[in-house]
C-alpha cells in the first residue's frame, strides 16, 4: 500500500511533500507530483506536509471520475522503479488523464 497524490496538486506542485519524504519516491511531472507506488514505504510524512491536502493514503482516496492510484501506476510503467526521483527526470511528462485536465490557473 502507498500514498497517492490527487487532483489538488495539479498545476500547484507545492513540493513540501518532497522535502519530507525519507525515500525520495515523489517525482515531479509536468503538471503534478506523483508518488511511485512501489517505492513508497507508507510512512505518511508526505500527507501531513501537503498544504493542499492532495496526498492521501490509497485506501482513503475518494471515489471519483479519476482513479489516482491507477494514474500513478500507469505513469511509472514506462520507467519502472528508478530508485528515487533524483535518478530520473520526468518533469516533461504527465499521465494522459492529468494532461487532459483543464488548467487550474
Amino acid at each position: 500500500m502507498s500514498f497517492v497524490i490527487t487532483q489538488g496538486c495539479v498545476d500547484v506542485m507545492d513540493k513540501a511533500c518532497t522535502e519530507v519524504c525519507p525515500v525520495d519516491c515523489i517525482y515531479t511531472g509536468g503538471r503534478m507530483l506523483y508518488i511511485h507506488p512501489d517505492e513508497c514505504i507508507d510512512c505518511g510524512a508526505c500527507e501531513s506536509a501537503c498544504p493542499q491536502s492532495a496526498v492521501v493514503h490509497e485506501d482513503d482516496a475518494a471515489p471519483g471520475p479519476i482513479d489516482f492510484r491507477a494514474v500513478a501506476t500507469e505513469f511509472f510503467a514506462p520507467v519502472g522503479s528508478p530508485g528515487g526521483s533524483t535518478e530520473v527526470d520526468l518533469s516533461a511528462a504527465d499521465h494522459p488523464v492529468v494532461a487532459a485536465l483543464p488548467a487550474t490557473h
